[in-house]
Formats: C-alpha cells, sequence, structure tokens
C-alpha cells in the first residue's frame, strides 16, 4: 500500500483494510514499538471545514510515529483562489511526504491526488470519511470481537459517514442496514456497490424508512447529525423530518440486548441522539473517538512506510 491514495474505502481490498485494522490494534497495544517508523517524515494538514477529531488524532498520531505535521488552514491557502488547486498539489509534494485534506467537493481530493506526486489522504468531503469508517470498525471488532455477520445499523441522514460505513461494511464482512427518510437515502450508485461488492464478503446491506426494522436484531445501533457542515440553513426543516429517526431508549431497545451505541461525534444531544443513550454503558463514543487516532496511525504507517 506504499505510495497509494487513501481516498475513499473502495479503493482497499478487504485484505488491505483487515491489516489495516489489524495494526491499529498492535499500534494501540503497544505504541511504543512504533515511535520512530515514520522519523523525518512531514504530513501536511489542510483543513476547508472545522475539526477537532481529525486535526488532533492526525496531527499527534504523526508525530507519535516520529514525524512531523504542517497545519494549513482555509483562510492560509484559500484553495483555488489564492493558487490553483493543481499548483498547491505540487507545491506541497516537493516539501512533504503526505497530504491530509479536509474539504467539501470529493473532486477536490481526486484532483490533489491527481497532481500530488505524494500520497493523498481524504480527512472528510461531502462523499465520504473513510477515516472514519476505519476507526468506527477497529471499535466493532474490539466490542464484538470480530465483523463478519455483524449487524449495524444506521439511523439518519445517508451521507458521506453512511457511504463510508456501507462501503468498509461490503469490504469486511459487515450487514449494513440503513434507515432514512424518504429522499434522504445514501445514492443509489453507493447502494449498487456494496450489494454487489459484499456479494464477495457475505455482507448484506439493506435501506429502508423503518428504524425500528433497522434496528431489529442489530450488534451495533449508529447515528449522526442531522445537518452536517455546509446544510446549516436546512437544520431546522431537518429536524421535523428526522424527528423520528432519533436513537433513544425505545430504539436501542429494539436492538440486541448486548447492542452497542456509536456516533462519529460531533453530537446535537436532543436531536439525533438523548442523553440516555450516548451516556449509558452501552454507548462506546469515546472509545470510537479514540480508534480515529489509532486506526490513522495504521493508514499513515501503511501509505509511507
Amino acid at each position: 500500500m506504499r505510495g497509494k491514495d487513501f481516498l475513499t474505502i473502495r479503493d482497499f481490498t478487504s485484505d488491505e483494510l483487515s491489516q489495516m485494522l489489524s495494526l491499529g490494534q498492535r499500534m494501540k497495544a503497544e505504541p511504543h514499538r512504533y515511535t520512530r517508523v515514520l522519523e523525518g517524515q512531514t504530513l501536511a494538514l489542510i483543513f476547508e471545514k472545522p475539526s477537532l477529531r481529525t486535526r488532533v488524532s492526525f496531527d499527534v498520531g504523526m508525530q507519535q510515529l516520529g514525524g512531523f505535521t504542517v497545519n494549513l488552514t482555509a483562510s492560509e491557502i484559500n484553495l483555488g483562489k489564492r493558487e490553483s488547486l493543481p499548483d498547491v498539489a505540487m507545491n506541497l509534494g516537493r516539501m512533504v511526504q503526505a497530504i491530509m485534506i479536509r474539504t467539501f467537493g470529493h473532486d477536490i481530493v481526486e484532483r490533489m491526488a491527481e497532481y500530488s506526486r505524494v500520497p493523498v489522504i481524504n480527512g472528510l468531503t461531502d462523499f465520504s470519511h473513510p477515516c472514519q469508517a476505519m476507526a468506527d470498525y477497529m471499535t466493532v471488532l474490539e466490542q464484538k470481537g470480530r465483523l463478519e455477520g455483524v449487524k449495524l445499523a444506521y439511523v439518519g441522514d445517508g451521507n458521506n459517514v453512511a457511504n463510508s460505513l456501507l462501503f468498509a461494511g461490503a469490504r469486511l464482512g459487515v450487514h449494513v442496514a440503513v434507515a432514512t427518510p424518504v429522499d434522504f437515502e445514501p445514492r443509489p450508485d453507493v447502494v449498487d456497490w456494496a450489494r454487489t461488492a459484499g456479494a464477495a464478503s457475505g455482507s448484506v446491506c439493506t435501506v429502508t424508512h423503518d428504524p425500528f426494522e433497522a434496528v431489529r436484531d442489530a450488534d451495533v445501533v449508529y447515528t449522526d447529525v442531522w445537518a452536517s457542515m455546509g446544510q446549516e440553513a436546512e437544520a431546522e426543516e431537518r429536524k421535523q423530518i428526522f424527528r423520528p429517526y432519533q436513537v433513544n431508549r425505545t430504539l436501542m431497545d429494539a436492538a440486541k440486548p448486548d447492542a452497542v451505541f456509536m456516533h462519529c461525534l460531533p453530537a446535537h444531544r436532543g436531536d439525533e441522539v438523548t442523553d440516555e443513550v450516548i451516556d449509558s454503558a452501552r454507548s462506546v463514543v469515546f472509545d470510537q473517538a479514540e480508534n480515529r487516532l489509532h486506526a490513522q496511525k495504521a493508514i499513515l504507517f501503511s501509505l509511507l512506510h
């Protein structure tokens, strides 16, 4: 995987994803073994969207592996305005060993990868959030001891997180059930890809408008904000549409008795999830957040070592 871009889960095989998850687990268990593996290497971090977990986990992770980071904000480089995207990519490719970018359109990370001579990592786009999915499935593996045959129910907006959960689930043999309101389903091409790819791993992908149908027999119940960054103007309207999709105690009780709750954070408490659920013993959201660090260290090592 050395030198490869990390733009979407679809670009990696089941074996490659499993290897990175196993590596992430080893790095978490024995961090002292990996303190100098990326010594002298630099990761450029480009943030066009606000960030807590992505910024800290990549920054700390790269340093824990012995490398360095350079943080670049939207105001500093004004991508595509102050300087063209190809020029930014080609400049950075002469000075750093990898680029992580958190942005809006997925075409931006694709063009960055096209013009960069070093690996480009997608820290989030409107279409895909692959690093989040890696941390998510690392958490499921920790909690359930396996991935194949596990059922994950995603309840909420069919957004970038849902897409990446579907992509990774199809590769790793996880059954993913998505429940959304009408007109908020994941894109048909995403669902079609997940169903086709899932045939090889035994994964089953279902999409429904009934949250209780989705969580039936689920090992994991997952949700995300109802209005993502860039959708703030729709927030009030979305609250009314998504209200029946709130993950509360009643919905959690419809899943398996040992089902865990997951959320990629930040959470809008009282909207997509109640305090009673996110603060319960069934919630693993902070284990999940921590695993961004370990999963991304595994990604960095795989692409740069």
